[in-house]
């Protein structure tokens, strides 16, 4: 199992960096949590989960061990894959999932693209007792299901200008896709920035 890479930043892509390892490059499979916080050049270390499949090795990273720990115990209740995992972790910090789950709270699940009403039912149910207690320093002034996504803004644009694009075209797609964002919250649901980045980067004819 490979639990960390470290190196300097290569390359981004809208799902994926490439960490420089001893000459090698190896690419990571990143929410975009985590890529907001990654720079071109920059040395980063990720904590990573080594996905083994007949036909593909994927190497899933992540901000802390934290994360990559939460990540490997959601794929052991049924119908959760590495995708809806980091999907979960692109939407809810670990903590939060945490107290989700302790807490039987459907709606924080149902917030993440892919888990409907009963497909949340479930998972509270075959989660229960799996993720352990939370961790954070201030667990009770978050909130039950406090989503990382919750300053969507910040983490969209973030995003953004860790891909290279300039701070106004950042601005400028973030706005473009602000209504798409608002509707999710107008429905009580957390914006979803995985699927916010894909659409602002649609927008953006990048001509370098």
């Amino acid at each position: 199992m490979i639990a960390f890479v470290t190196g300097p930043v290569a390359a981004l892509a809208p799902t994926t960096a490439v960490i420089e390892v001893g000459g090698i490059g190896m690419a990571v499979q990143c929410a975009p949590n985590t890529l907001a916080g990654l720079r071109v050049g920059k040395e980063a270390r990720l904590a990573t989960s080594l996905v083994v499949r007949e036909d593909s090795l994927t190497l899933y990273g992540f901000a802390d061990d934290d994360e990559r720990q939460i990540f490997e115990l959601l794929q052991t209740a049924s119908g959760v894959g590495p995708r809806l995992a980091q999907a979960m972790l692109a939407t809810h910090s670990p903590d939060a999932l945490r107290i989700a789950v302790a807490t039987g709270d459907e709606k924080a699940l149902t917030a993440v693209s892919g888990i409907g009403k009963k497909g949340a039912q479930k998972l509270l149910l075959e989660l229960k007792d799996r993720l352990g207690e939370p961790v954070g320093a201030h667990i009770g002034q978050q909130g039950i299901g406090t989503p990382v996504s919750a300053a969507w803004r910040d983490q969209l644009q973030a995003a953004l200008i860790g891909l290279g694009y300039a701070t106004r075209e950042a601005d400028e797609a973030v706005s473009a896709v602000a209504p798409q964002a608002e509707a999710a919250l107008a429905q009580g649901a957390q914006p979803p920035v995985p699927q916010l980045l894909r659409a602002a980067l649609q927008t953006l004819n990048r001509t370098r």
